[in-house]
Parts: structure tokens; C-alpha cells; sequence
């Protein structure tokens, strides 16, 4: 019986099973690529689990800082072991309240996305009697990358349009309780090569140092974002970036002479990089039908479980990985809830199986329970379960329920 194996029959399925010596693996190659001096942040939207965050701040080697959306992110940062202090706080949509809470726990840096953002950054800043460092992300009017998903170059709720930015910077700089700090690019995400990747950082660099010299925005610490790669739930390897450190060298020497000595002081950002090549999905099958001529291997994972976020239409199919030897026939991957978009994978490789057999997905670190329709139809959330190089494991299951809240009108609380 594999390790695998083991751990399903005393866990039971749906399983997620995390490697963490292949998260430490994954920073150090990520760092390895980049130039000495750069800071690398984690985006915890790519899976907050408390247990894979701790493992990217431990261990030898340089240490990743968490980028959190949210004051749930935030506090699993502060369970992993993280101050409020090392982390970037992003998104377009923060609340006063949140941004309160946050500068309470000790953010100091916030990715801001309009002069409303700043606004309220300065405002909860204010009201705790300190100064919030501010990045203003930028949405570049133009992009290197053809490819990949884009995240710049086009209308978005994310970041000033570059193209704008000269006629509120005055009010920007006024905001009381906030500094200007810098600058906070993420063009694309998941690039297909090498190639595209440093073309969009290099682009990304040459935008900055104009943004900055023309309109003389404050340069203290410019976030260039990210990109890096990683399959998703098929099998592969993490994408390579042998040229990535000498290419970034040289653009940051041609635009910031300075930036060797710290001025600016440089940072980027993975997600998926970091975490997805750690994580397996382990599934029962819990039926295999034949309706009109195709067959349908319906299993205990299905959308709630992994791959939510496929509505967007870029994350199917997955891939099970074959047993050594098994014949191989096509059929749909399904799961158990009562919707026909219940879809893990349409007329995929998939080898024979039977009901009870169990199906192992590779490459499921990243976008697994957190960024799945967790609570569709009630369903206990999947066990996630983290294995150590010393081969201590912990297991843990996310819950949900319901909390009444008081509403002095003689409701439930």
C-alpha cells in the first residue's frame, strides 16, 4: 500500500495531501532565479492554509513575505508566524473597516487601486495615529505579453490607468495619514514561456522608470508582480527561468543604476510557483456509468472540492495519473453534486476504473478548497492534510456553519 493509499484510508476521500519539502524546493529554486536583493511575496489567494505558509517563512534560505486580499489572509499569515508588519495588503474593493483591522494587527503597506483607496488607507491610518505606507498599482496602457492571462493594458478594476495617473497624483500626494511609496505592477499571470515572462518584467521595468522620472512619483520599493508557472492538476514539472536573474540585472541596470546599492528596493510575486507542484487530490470513485454511448466516472470530488474557479474556463481538464501498466480508455471525470456542471473533465484519458478505486490528481496545491464552491450543497469540505520531510504529518478540515447574529427583535441568537 502506497503512502497515498494509507493516508486515504485513515482520512477518507476527498484528500488533499501537501508535500512541504516540495514548497521548500519551489522557493528556493523561485529565489535562486531572481536577483539577490529582491524580496518575493506569496499570494495567499493561491492557498491559505496556515501549514504551507509557515513552510515558506521557515527552513534555511531567503523568506517569503505573504501578500493577503483580506483580514481572513491576514490572519492566517499571523497563524503561520508572520507579523501584521510583513505583509502587502492588495485589492480594489478594501473597506474601511478591513483596512482598520488590518493597520490594528500591524500592516504597514498597502497596494492601492484609485484615489478612493488611498483615501480610506489614510483615513484607518489616521485613526490609529500612524503613517501607511502606499504602492499605487499600475494598469500599463500598453503590455508585452500576448499571451497568458492578462492583467494590464485593458479596462480593469485593478490599478491606475497609467495613461491618467498625472491628473490625481496632486491629490494623492495630499492624502493625510499615507505616504507614496512606490509602484505595484501585475501584468499577467501564468506565463507560457520564459521568453514572455522576462519580456513583460523587462516592459514593466522600462514603464516604471518612466512613470517615474516624468511624473516624479516616489520610487522607494517597486513590486514588478509575477507569473511564474506551475501545471495545473495534470501532471509536469514547475516552470524553469535559467535567464530570468541575468535578463532582470540588466534592465534594472539600464533603467535604476542605482538599484544594486537599494534604491529602489525590489520585489515581485507567486503564487501557484510556490505551492502547486506540493499538492495531490486523492478521489474514490464512487460510480462509472455508461449513458448513450459515454461513460462517466463519478467520484466524491467535484467542483466543491477542486477547480470552482473553472467556471472562468481556463483551468479544465485534469488529469489522473495512470498506474503503471493500467490500460487507458476516455470517458468525462465527474463528481457527486446535482448539477451537470459538475464537470472535473470531459472525455479525458483516464485509465479503466471501477467503483471504490481510488484516483490520484497532480499539481493541486494552488486554486484547490479555498477557490472551490466549498459549500454547494452541504458538503463537508475536503481533509487537507500536510506531510513533513521527517515524515510528522498534520491533518485539518475547514468548517463551515452558520452563526446567528443578535438583532434585538427576539430572532435566534
Amino acid at each position: 500500500m502506497t503512502r497515498h493509499e494509507e493516508l486515504a484510508v485513515r482520512y477518507g476521500t476527498p484528500l488533499y495531501v501537501y508535500d512541504l519539502a516540495e514548497v521548500t524546493a519551489a522557493r528556493r529554486e523561485l529565489f535562486d532565479a531572481l536577483p539577490e536583493s529582491f524580496h518575493l511575496y506569496y499570494a495567499l489567494k493561491a492557498n491559505p492554509h496556515p501549514d504551507l505558509v509557515r513552510a515558506l517563512r521557515e527552513g534555511e534560505g531567503r523568506t517569503c513575505r505573504p501578500e493577503i486580499s483580506s483580514t481572513g489572509e491576514l490572519a492566517a499569515a499571523l497563524e503561520a508566524g508572520f507579523s501584521g508588519a510583513d505583509c502587502l495588503y492588495t485589492g480594489p474593493g478594501k473597506t474601511l473597516g478591513e483596512l482598520s483591522e488590518a493597520i490594528g494587527l500591524g500592516v504597514r503597506m498597502f497596494s492601492t487601486d484609485s484615489v478612493t483607496d488611498v483615501r480610506r488607507v489614510g483615513a484607518a491610518a489616521l485613526e490609529h495615529g500612524v503613517v501607511a505606507d502606499c504602492l499605487l498599482r499600475i494598469n500599463s496602457a500598453s503590455a508585452s505579453a500576448t499571451s497568458s492571462i492578462r492583467m494590464t493594458g485593458t479596462p480593469s478594476q485593478f490599478g491606475f490607468d497609467s495613461e491618467t495617473l498625472a491628473e490625481v497624483l496632486p491629490e494623492l500626494r495630499d492624502v493625510p495619514g499615507t505616504r507614496l511609496t512606490g509602484m505595484h505592477f501585475f501584468p499577467l499571470s501564468n506565463a507560457k514561456d520564459e521568453e514572455s515572462l522576462i519580456g513583460e518584467f523587462q516592459h514593466t521595468i522600462a514603464v516604471a522608470a518612466q512613470l517615474h522620472q516624468e511624473l516624479d512619483i516616489p520610487l522607494d520599493y517597486l513590486d514588478i508582480g509575477g507569473g511564474f508557472t506551475v501545471p495545473y492538476g495534470v501532471p509536469g514539472e514547475r516552470g524553469s527561468y535559467p535567464k530570468l536573474r541575468a535578463e532582470l540585472e540588466a534592465a534594472l541596470d539600464t533603467h535604476f543604476p542605482e538599484w544594486r546599492s537599494g534604491s529602489p528596493r525590489l520585489a515581485c510575486e507567486s503564487g501557484r510557483f510556490l505551492i502547486g507542484a506540493s499538492g495531490t487530490l486523492l478521489a474514490s470513485v464512487s460510480n462509472v456509468k455508461v449513458s448513450r454511448g459515454r461513460k462517466f466516472v463519478i467520484t466524491d470530488a467535484g467542483i466543491n472540492t477542486f477547480g470552482g474557479m473553472s467556471g472562468l474556463g481556463r483551468l479544465l481538464p485534469v488529469a489522473v495519473q495512470p498506474r503503471a501498466g493500467a490500460d487507458v480508455e476516455s470517458a468525462s471525470l465527474v463528481g457527486p453534486l446535482c448539477t451537470p456542471g459538475d464537470v472535473l473533465g470531459r472525455e479525458i484519458k483516464l485509465p479503466v476504473l471501477r467503483a471504490d478505486d481510488l484516483v490520484s490528481v497532480p499539481n493541486v496545491g494552488a486554486y484547490g478548497p479555498t477557490a472551490s464552491l466549498l459549500m454547494f450543497l452541504g458538503r463537508p469540505a475536503p481533509t487537507e492534510v500536510t506531510v513533513r520531510a521527517d515524515g510528522s504529518i498534520s491533518a485539518s478540515r475547514i468548517e463551515h456553519h452558520r452563526a446567528y447574529l443578535p438583532t434585538g427583535t427576539g430572532a435566534r441568537e
